[in-house]
């Protein structure tokens, strides 16, 4: 009986599990996010804006004073891209330098949000029973206050500087982010492994700021995307009702001086290019939070 041998092929095995590479969280956020035409267009529309506002120095003149009275309400040409006011002054000059003031304001009203709502609601969804009452009264309170007139009562008192309105939007665009801190925070505190974490005695401040705050920093983040862009709005709500800085060029400033002038009619660009500007800059954030959710959310990714 003849003895046969078994050769091995070339086959290589397949690495452990251990020994496998493994793609970082920001590959794989990175990886999902492109493939979101969205988020895409509403991350290249706020990267578009904010080169406008730092190269605003260099791009346009600022707007002071009175332009050319010669050359009042002209229409866009060659020479004045987006036409004059009824002072003479470039539309094109205040649309640009009104980018900064509209991305100053989103961006410090929603951080003041995020300080006010994310504490109130981590702490509401952490410890339930009368903790959780308070906050979430307190909350609810703020949801039914009338915001525009006390936003426009308090940029009354406060003053019209663009700091002040960046502020008292903040301090009214909180509860929301307050009640999605909370909705994850509740879901989140049931996981096993913050129950590992009170078993070998870690301080409950670490567990919630380490191990729940990262864990329900994803919708946060999207609702802060989307709470720049209602900012936005506010603040050229506020400017249009002459509460803004007028010391300052905003799109609702812009909008409100061509109101001023009656001839919105017959000058339509006094009105349509910082309409226009107001339009796309709100929906990039939005688009910006549908991205980053999709991204973020394996469920969204399969549908």
């Amino acid at each position: 009986m003849e003895n046969t041998t078994l050769v091995k092929g070339n086959v290589p095995s397949p690495a452990p599990l251990s020994m496998q590479p493994r793609t970082s969280p920001l590959r794989e956020f990175i990886k999902h996010f492109r493939r979101n035409r969205l988020g895409v267009m509403g991350l290249y529309g706020i990267l578009a804006l904010l080169l406008l506002a730092v190269l605003a120095p260099v791009i346009s003149d600022r707007p002071s004073g009175y332009g050319d009275v010669t050359n009042m309400l002209q229409p866009p040409s060659a020479q004045d891209w987006f036409g004059t006011d009824s002072v003479g002054l470039s539309i094109f000059d205040q649309v640009i330098w009104g980018t900064r003031v509209s991305l100053y304001v989103g961006l410090t009203s929603a951080v003041i949000s995020i300080l006010i709502g994310v504490p109130i609601g981590l702490i509401s969804g952490y410890y339930g029973g009368r903790v959780s009452n308070i906050g979430m009264a307190i909350t609810d309170i703020f949801l039914t206050l009338p915001v525009l007139p006390l936003m426009i009562i308090m940029a009354a008192v406060l003053g019209t500087g663009i700091s002040n309105i960046a502020i008292i939007i903040g301090l009214f665009s909180w509860p929301q982010i307050a009640r999605v801190t909370r909705a994850e925070t509740l879901a989140i505190r049931e996981k096993q492994y913050i129950e590992a974490a009170r078993a070998i005695g870690t301080k409950e401040s670490k567990i919630i700021y380490r191990h729940v705050l990262l864990n329900a920093f994803p919708p946060i983040l999207v609702n802060m995307t989307i709470l720049m862009g209602t900012s936005v709005l506010s603040e050229a709500g506020l400017s249009f009702l002459g509460l803004g800085d007028p010391m300052s060029w905003s799109w609702g400033t812009i909008l409100q001086n061509a109101h001023a002038t009656g001839v919105i009619i017959n000058a339509w660009w006094l009105a349509l290019f910082p309409s226009v500007a107001i339009v796309v800059l709100v929906l990039s954030f939005n688009f910006l939070g549908i991205g980053i959710n999709e991204a973020l959310n394996p469920r969204l990714r399969k549908r």
